[in-house]
């Protein structure tokens, strides 16, 4: 393994494909070597830095996934669940790192995942910063502290073009709450309520999600007792921090043997 692990991003032309390149090329401890995007893409054949709206960078984006992975030592992928089910198992095949930011998974994908993750290092995190994976801990410990008495609420806020919900940092958080209970989440989740649902249920963790704008992140822990509150919040202000901590795990993820990890194994928390 180099000094400088390989990267490679995948999804070069979203917001958060070209945010990670910058990332990565800013970066002294990491060199960006490939680009991927969709097959029909505009993109694909063209310079990432040109398209990306600055001077070129000799990076020519790829449709050809299974070469972009057979380049790099790390691939970051910030795609949609079924493109992210197929590029860990290339992962698998290649032997090649793979950092998930991607959100919206269900149990089969996350299966399918774990599965490629005994073939390779593999970091899944709803959310890659720091502030989060410490709410997440926070979560855990005032959860396990507080009885049934104190409801939870999750209540997540993002941009209108967010396509999942709740959000997958969102869903970190509820599953910190439940591990913090001892409680399975899918027992006591509470996501859908319309009409007439009667009284809340006791030990149910409650979710909300809230979207419009161009709102970056906002995550609240709401822990409501009686006679008084408690809440653990963190805002997201630049999309940035969820690159830098991409790029992160991917400096991390170089120099680990096969498993699934998450953010908090990268930090060591």
């Amino acid at each position: 393994m180099t000094q400088q692990p390989a990267i490679a991003i995948l999804g070069a032309s979203g917001r958060m494909g070209q945010m990670l390149a910058q990332t990565v090329l800013a970066s002294d401890r990491a060199k960006l070597v490939a680009a991927a995007d969709r097959v029909g893409s505009d993109w694909i054949g063209q310079d990432l830095g040109v398209m990306s709206g600055g001077t070129a960078n000799g990076i020519i984006v790829s449709d050809d996934v299974k070469a972009v992975f057979q380049q790099a030592d790390v691939v970051i992928d910030f795609t949609l669940p079924h493109a992210t089910v197929q590029h860990a198992k290339i992962a698998a095949e290649t032997g090649t790192a793979l950092v998930i930011g991607t959100t919206g998974m269900n149990d089969d994908e996350l299966a399918a995942i774990a599965q490629a993750g005994q073939s390779t290092a593999i970091v899944r995190a709803g959310n890659m910063s720091l502030g989060v994976n410490l709410l997440t801990q926070l979560t855990q410990k005032v959860a396990a502290v507080l009885g049934e008495e104190f409801d939870i609420e999750v209540i997540e806020y993002h941009h209108n073009q967010k396509v999942d919900a709740p959000s997958g940092t969102a869903l970190m958080l509820g599953e910190a709450a439940a591990d913090g209970r001892g409680v399975s989440l899918n027992d006591v989740k509470d996501s859908c309520r319309d009409g007439i649902t009667g009284a809340r249920k006791t030990g149910d963790i409650g979710f909300v999600a809230v979207r419009g704008g161009d709102i970056v992140g906002e995550h609240d822990v709401l822990f409501a007792g009686p006679g008084e509150r408690i809440v653990l919040r963190h805002v997201a202000t630049d999309r940035a921090l969820f690159a830098r901590g991409a790029v992160r795990a991917a400096i991390w993820a170089s120099t680990q043997s096969a498993g699934e990890y998450s953010m908090l194994d990268v930090l060591g928390l």
